[in-house]
């Protein structure tokens, strides 16, 4: 079997599928993005959008696939995790194998296969993985000390081209319990990621908010020590309710700002220690000189440049999806393992696996989207004029990223040289805390005139590393540069990414700065665009000046001033049908895309909205009419309630015109 077809499932809090052809990875994406519903989850047994995805790009059906490889977080061998029962898959009658992985393993696959080296140790963190139950004997012999109703925490692999993955050593945590929240207290936790998850849960209110405990660390001081989180002890962790203590019955942010600071930066430098001694612990359990890394806790951009300059290790490769989606990938490697006996790694240097659309799609969503404007010319040249003038672009090339960084493919940019910007963005057009910093782009070739890195780093295209600015550079670019004077470098090659390159290049030449801001296309609490359609209804309704897809450059219409001057409607063949469950605060929503059906849920409070919207009122007739029954309804409220049903995928707009 020469170049089988292959499908990796992530059954996950994060779901994904990937489709591989041989060794060749043809597609991969997230649920999130088809969806538009955050951390969007994937069941074995149900139909998904992914998987439909991945077929239709690659123009195969499911009869034509060689294997199936679900990973989950659950137990693989729960019902609703059963790909036989699967209705869009079929793969008994289509007489397709079915194979399961462990949760851990995946991570270590997705990692290992995409290094590019024959070689490597393996090192998998996250908040929680598998149950022990899903294990392989030979996995399960790797169990470092015996735990009652154990799931993985932190696993060590070997990898070679010649004998696949070797589990050596693994850790779990026991009664699954890697965050335990508790009723007006901060939760306790068992795991790496659940101690960055608890603060995360603490701060912000939600233990998926990691991303920004990292942005505010920096704010505060390490005053709490890190054996009030964990120790190292007979080489494993052992987890403490100490820091827990400090911290009950407090609201989250915005409260206790100073407070949350310290632990923040506390949580950060209790992590780092911690991740130091696991990976020189993993230096001597093996003889190789690379590591390979992956889980969610290998996103946190300033541990991972704590690991690699070390030394521990002569290098270190982070998959750009490090989180679950990239589990798919991993699991889809696994199959090709099993299948073949031997995969040849490739290195991943540019993280661009989604479908590339068409020129007639996007024309398409060109004609479908009101007050825009497509322009003719050189799109590069017209997009860094927008930007030197302080414009804010959206940026829509080739295939979608995987994971959870925009790194080109789908993007905001913006000048760095403008300070302004930092605060337009995360108010204006992120709608998301005012401290959250944003990365910079920079061409490659410039990375040591502007970073303090050696001579033989120069390479970080995942944004998964930061590094301080040279002192003399971070006054011309103060947009890109933290609170402590780094950067979450993204380094862009000619080679890999040659129109972002040209893009970056020709803003050089404008402006003398090698550098463009680059955060993803998404509002908080958004999945970051996937089609044509979503980066241009960010266009019509964030704030948005322009948008780039691919050669084309895409204004708004100036003439249109507010979102209650289009005329909103649902399509018909868009919305299956509208419920509203008693004793519900929710209403449930059927909706159909290009790549089957789901369900959401939206407020209750909108029903009113969505049963007035007739694709005749415009908004300001809809808001005339509801104020007869919600005087209190103003103008501002009805246009945010449309917006949000337009990122729901149940609104859509129209001129007043048409």
């Amino acid at each position: 079997m020469a170049r089988p077809w292959i499908l990796g499932i992530s059954a996950s809090h994060n779901g994904a599928a990937c489709l591989l052809r041989g060794s060749e990875i043809i597609v991969a994406v997230q649920e999130e993005r088809l969806s538009r519903i955050k951390r969007h989850r994937i069941y074995g047994a149900q139909r998904s959008l992914a998987v439909a995805y991945c077929l239709s790009a690659a123009g195969i059906s499911a009869k034509d696939l060689s294997l199936v490889v679900l990973s989950g977080q659950r137990s693989n061998t729960s019902p609703e995790e059963d790909v036989h029962l699967n209705p869009q898959l079929q793969v008994d009658l289509h007489r397709v194998p079915v194979l399961l992985a462990s949760h851990h393993l995946a991570h270590a696959a997705s990692t290992f296969y995409t290094s590019g080296w024959d070689a490597a140790a393996i090192l998998v963190v996250d908040g929680i993985g598998s149950p022990q139950s899903d294990l392989s004997a030979q996995e399960s012999r790797a169990i470092r000390h015996a735990v009652r109703d154990g799931y993985e925490a932190i696993s060590i692999y070997l990898g070679s081209r010649a004998e696949g993955l070797v589990p050596i050593e693994k850790h779990l945590v026991e009664d699954g319990a890697w965050l335990t929240l508790r009723q007006g207290q901060m939760p306790t936790f068992g795991t790496l990621g659940g101690m960055y998850s608890a603060a995360a849960y603490q701060i912000f209110g939600n233990a998926m908010d990691a991303g920004k405990v990292m942005g505010l660390a920096p704010l505060g001081q390490a005053l709490h020590m890190a054996d009030e989180f964990l120790c190292w002890t007979d080489s494993h962790f052992k987890f403490s309710d100490q820091i827990t203590r400090k911290f009950d019955g407090r609201k989250p942010w915005p409260e206790h700002q100073p407070e949350y600071q310290v632990l923040a930066s506390s949580v950060q430098a209790a992590l780092e220690k911690g991740l130091l001694k696991l990976v020189r612990h993993v230096r001597q359990s093996s003889s190789e000189v690379h590591l390979c890394y992956s889980g969610g806790v290998a996103l946190n951009s300033v541990a991972n440049t704590r690991i690699l300059r070390s030394r521990l290790f002569d290098d270190l490769y982070v998959f750009p999806a490090a989180e679950d989606s990239g589990v798919a990938v991993g699991a889809a490697y696994i199959g090709l393992q099993a299948l073949c006996g031997q995969v040849d790694t490739r290195r991943s240097d540019r993280d661009s696996v989604g479908v590339r659309y068409s020129e007639d799609e996007v024309t398409t969503a060109i004609h479908k989207t009101p007050a825009i404007k497509a322009r003719s010319g050189n799109s590069i040249s017209q997009a860094v004029e927008i930007l030197s003038q302080g414009g804010i672009l959206g940026w829509f090339q080739r295939g979608s990223e995987l994971g959870p960084r925009a790194l080109g493919a789908r993007s905001i940019l913006c000048d760095p040289r403008r300070a302004a910007n930092k605060e337009l963005l995360n108010g204006r057009i992120k709608r998301r805390e005012g401290f959250r910093p944003f990365a910079p782009a920079i061409l490659r070739e410039r990375v040591h005139e502007w970073f303090e890195v050696s001579a033989n780093e120069w390479e970080y295209p995942f944004m998964l590393h930061v590094y301080p600015f040279r002192q003399e550079k971070r006054a011309l670019v103060p947009a890109v540069v933290h609170v402590d004077g780094t950067g979450r470098l993204q380094t862009v090659a000619r080679e890999t990414d040659p129109v972002f390159h040209e893009l970056i290049r020709t803003f050089e030449e404008a402006t003398g700065v090698p550098i463009v801001l680059n955060t993803s296309m998404n509002v908080r609490g958004e999945p970051i665009a996937e089609t044509p359609l979503d980066a241009l209804q960010m266009l019509l309704i964030s704030g948005l000046d322009a948008c780039v897809i691919e050669n084309r450059l895409v204004t708004r219409d100036e003439s249109i001033g507010s979102l209650l001057e289009l005329t909103p409607y649902i399509a018909a063949e868009t919305i299956k049908r509208i419920s509203h469950p008693v004793d519900s605060n929710n209403v449930i929503c059927h909706i159909a895309t290009a790549w089957g059906e789901f369900v959401r849920t939206i407020p209750s409070e909108t029903l009113p909205l969505v049963t007035a919207i007739d694709g005749q009122k415009s908004g300001l007739e809809l808001l005339d009419n509801i104020r007869r029954s919600s005087p209190q309804l103003t103008p501002e409220a009805l246009e945010t309630m449309l917006a949000d049903l337009a990122r729901a995928k149940i609104v859509f707009f129209k001129s007043s015109e048409s």
